[in-house]
């Protein structure tokens, strides 16, 4: 099959970390990276954005290196191609801007070399890059999903029967992963790690069975990286207590942070997202929703005929 039309690879991003979820639960939410790509001489880059205008536009950028790391392990050579990107995932908020991109780029590969990969391979490749499943899984897979990686075996389990609405918190300020995870401990005493892992089993049983009340509670006794990061956020407590009061059954730090998802149950995210705009005027308020899709590649060949892949 012929490789010279136009392919639209699409990736929502993803919230990781969920609650007491560290590096095992995540959820695909409806912002998307969307990157236009066709063949050509040399690589180019072209940002549709500002805030994406500081990335090397030529085959440096991240995209495009994981596009040929990803062709290179299954001994092909990713073809240069003019990319055109837009992105509506903020940086460094905690929304799985980068694990939009390596998929973006694993499905460049994917199409370009025609690898066939199935999504287990693409997640495999995606998470031993990332180093967890949870971002990369919800983004390849869409809807809520439970990861899990035990040295070189990955697995993820995509709950669909999963329905909440969410509202996203984000702040002007960036938080860097890794300095998230420098104020994380380097070990937990057996008896909290049995509870941590208690809370985050319970967790999901609560979200399975609709127990809104259960979930928020469990959602509010992580043990094993919420209380280390709440120091890095000042306007945690507040968002926490108006949302409570605004009407939802909880609130987690989305990913690294800084961004806050607020979650309500079905039909109720728009009137707490109103009521939040309304009291954190200097934040940027958004209502999501679960993305059930995941990433998307489309095709559009020189007859203008589109089929999605």
């Amino acid at each position: 099959m012929s490789k010279d039309g136009m392919v639209t690879v699409r990736v929502p991003a993803s919230t990781a970390n969920l609650g007491p979820g560290f590096d095992s639960i995540g959820m695909a939410l409806s912002l998307y990276l969307t990157v236009e790509a066709e063949k050509s001489e040399t690589w180019e880059v072209i940002p549709m954005t500002q805030e994406l205008a500081v990335f090397p536009k030529d085959e440096q950028h991240f995209i495009v290196k994981m596009a040929m790391r990803t062709a290179k392990q299954y001994g092909k050579e990713m073809p240069p191609c003019r990319l055109t990107v837009s992105s509506e995932i903020p940086l460094t908020r905690g929304l799985g801007s980068s694990a939009a991109a390596i998929i973006a780029g694993i499905e460049l590969a994917d199409y370009f070399c025609n690898l066939q990969l199935s999504k287990q391979e693409k997640l495999e490749i995606s998470a031993e890059i990332e180093g967890h499943p949870d971002n990369v899984g919800a983004s390849i897979y869409g809807g809520f999903v439970v990861g899990s990686q035990l040295g070189d075996e990955i697995d993820l389990t995509v709950l669909s029967s999963v329905e909440m609405d969410v509202v996203a918190i984000i702040p002007e300020e960036e938080l860097l992963t890794e300095s998230a995870r420098e104020v994380l401990p380097g070990y937990l005493p057996f008896a909290q790690a049995v509870e941590a892992s208690a809370v985050s089993n319970q967790l999901i049983a609560a979200f399975l069975t609709r127990n809104w009340a259960l979930a928020g509670k469990m959602m509010n006794r992580d043990r094993f990286h919420e209380p280390y990061r709440r120091k890095l956020i000042p306007w945690w407590e507040e968002v926490e207590a108006l949302a409570a009061e605004a009407g939802a059954f909880g609130t987690a730090l989305s990913g690294a942070g800084p961004t806050i998802l607020c979650l309500v149950e079905p039909e109720k995210g728009k009137a707490l997202a109103a009521s939040l705009e309304a009291s954190l005027p200097s934040m940027r308020v958004v209502e999501l929703e679960i993305d059930l899709v995941g990433s998307q590649v489309t095709v559009e060949m020189a007859n203008k005929k589109k089929s999605t892949i």
